[in-house]
């Protein structure tokens, strides 16, 4: 099969200098990517973290064509990344496990005299005695992976969510994935996310699995949805 994943955090830009992320670093997404190459797959990465690579052993030359990485940094790159890929490239599965930012930043205020004064710049003064930034929500990639883009093989969506019980996530989890038109949903908490995942779709079909087990069952479960052709003979 030929593999497109995404991992890694995404960067919303405060300024030319200054950033809002989050803590993921693409070490989940990336496993899975080198799992897939060894199992045999062609395997593009979109990653803001190439470097975790490094410390993922493989057997098999991550080499050209069959593994590509493609690095980015902000919401916007991996935007465009991904539509150009999916545009372009023809992929039986999508595993889209990046921690794709929600909200972007608009712009930088300070409250003077009674009223908020933009002071957007390529570098917010450090001498505002306070700052107000204005986000808007950014769209949802995930979905657009069907809608705008047209993929029409295998897509695996991943949620964490803070503080719900497992009875709770499942049930976000799943309606999260209708709502996407996901194949599979792989979910956890942020509480639990270093032990283990739940894997699958449809009410009481998912399964528990390690952190250790999650790129390999995943992955299995995506051959099982989309099998790869019959070599020639």
């Amino acid at each position: 099969m030929n593999i497109l994943v995404t991992a890694g955090n995404t960067q919303t830009p405060v300024d030319d200098v200054r950033c809002i992320t989050n803590i993921f670093t693409g070490r989940t997404g990336g496993q899975i990517a080198a799992r897939a190459f060894e199992r045999g797959h062609a395997v593009t990465l979109l990653t803001s973290h190439p470097a975790v690579l490094d410390a993922i052993p493989g057997v098999r030359d991550r080499t050209l064509p069959e593994w590509r990485i493609r690095p980015y940094r902000t919401f916007d790159d991996l935007e465009t990344g991904m539509s150009e890929q999916l545009l372009g490239g023809k992929f039986d599965a999508v595993i889209h496990a990046a921690a794709v930012s929600d909200y972007r930043v608009v712009g930088a205020f300070t409250f003077h005299d009674g009223q908020f004064e933009n002071v957007t710049a390529g570098k917010v003064k450090s001498s505002h005695p306070e700052l107000w930034l204005k986000l808007t929500p950014t769209p949802k990639l995930v979905d657009k992976i069907r809608s705008e883009w047209g993929f029409a093989g295998v897509l695996v969506k991943f949620k964490l969510e803070v503080g719900l019980t497992e009875a709770e996530l499942l049930a976000v989890a799943e309606k999260a994935r209708v709502h996407s038109h996901a194949d599979l949903m792989s979910a956890n908490t942020l509480e639990g996310y270093r032990d283990c995942a739940f894997v699958g779709a449809g009410p009481g079909g998912y399964h528990r699995v390690t952190r250790a087990e999650l790129p390999d069952y995943l992955l299995g479960r995506v051959e099982t949805l989309r099998p790869s052709p019959p070599s020639p003979t």
